[in-house]
């Protein structure tokens, strides 16, 4: 007898802990808050979301995700079509998953208004007709949050990020140049390189890869290991040895007139510098040595041109 009594003992002990565990695992599933991509594969994100400055000020409502024309778009969460129609011109499809929203565009809808949706159900096809990204088709894919529907980052829904293009996504995007390694650079010639070491970033818009905002990068990175000698891309005279919180260690030599215009190069994120102030300096003189210092992921050199003291393209130079 007491053998029975401890075996279905045991029995209600195990089918409350499996219940309890089912219950934890569904809850968490619930609490989830993580979207599907809309896309498949994972698709490059080309632009950024940037929080409108007011309701009808500048901004960018959405991200852009790189697509093909005709690829099927699927809904990101479980929930309901809000909306699905023309907007200006523009296919938009809405679906409203309770304490949010999401918009995609352009976006020819198989879905209508007031239809259930789950997560990952097809719910359109990427059209190329007013694309962000013309001459190439990309989803923009929008989230309002909260009572009054306010602008918000779709990134965050995500669990992983995508891959992120480093240029701007209007027109043909430049192939990025390949230099200290042989190959030619499209430039002038009037400075030379100042490391041997590949390209790794090219001047352009861009993600910074620590800050996350979408900006310029002001110039050209080479692959350079810490401790490489840097050299002087031209004849010129030192006029600044010091640091800057972005920019770590840096040199900047003034070349005087070139072209027509007054040119100087930076030398940034360096370990050190081999030069005062005041130094006048020769073409392909070591100057400092490279490092990872400032807002920097690794050891590798950021090379500037300023012409008439503003930032342009290296390589038209090298």
């Amino acid at each position: 007898m007491g053998t029975l009594v401890w075996r279905t003992a045991r029995r209600l002990v195990i089918g409350v802990l499996v219940t309890a565990a089912c219950a934890a695992l569904a809850s968490s599933a619930a609490a989830d808050p993580r979207w599907r991509w809309p896309l498949d594969p994972v698709p490059e994100l080309i632009r950024p979301f940037v929080a409108p400055t007011s309701t009808y000020g500048a901004g960018h409502r959405g991200v852009d995700l790189l697509g093909t024309p005709g690829v099927m778009v699927t809904a990101v969460d479980s929930g309901t079509v809000r909306f699905s129609g023309t907007v200006a011109g523009t296919p938009v499809l809405s679906i409203d998953h309770g304490t949010q929203v999401s918009t995609y565009q352009p976006v020819a809808a198989t879905v209508h208004r007031g239809d259930e949706v789950v997560a990952g159900q097809p719910v359109g096809r990427l059209v190329l007709a007013a694309s962000h990204c013309a001459p190439r088709a990309c989803l923009h894919l929008g989230r309002r949050t909260g009572a009054d529907r306010t602008y918000a980052d779709p990134m965050d829904m995500f669990g992983t990020s995508p891959p992120i293009r480093l240029v701007t996504p209007y027109g043909d995007p430049p192939r990025p140049p390949v230099a200290g390694n042989g190959a030619q650079s499209n430039g002038s010639g009037e400075l030379s390189e100042p490391v041997d070491a590949p390209v790794t970033s090219a001047y352009g818009m861009r993600m910074h890869p620590i800050t996350g905002v979408f900006k310029l990068h002001d110039g050209t990175d080479f692959g350079a290991a810490c401790g490489t000698p840097v050299r002087s891309a031209a004849a010129g005279t030192v006029t600044f040895v010091g640091a800057d919180p972005a920019y770590g260690n840096r040199v900047v030599v003034d070349h005087g007139r070139l072209r027509g215009v007054e040119v100087a190069t930076t030398y940034n994120h360096l370990s050190s510098s081999t030069v005062p102030v005041g130094t006048p300096v020769r073409a392909g003189q070591p100057i400092a040595v490279s490092g990872t210092t400032g807002y920097s992921t690794g050891c590798h050199l950021h090379f500037m041109v300023l012409v008439d003291g503003d930032a342009v393209d290296p390589m038209s130079w090298l």
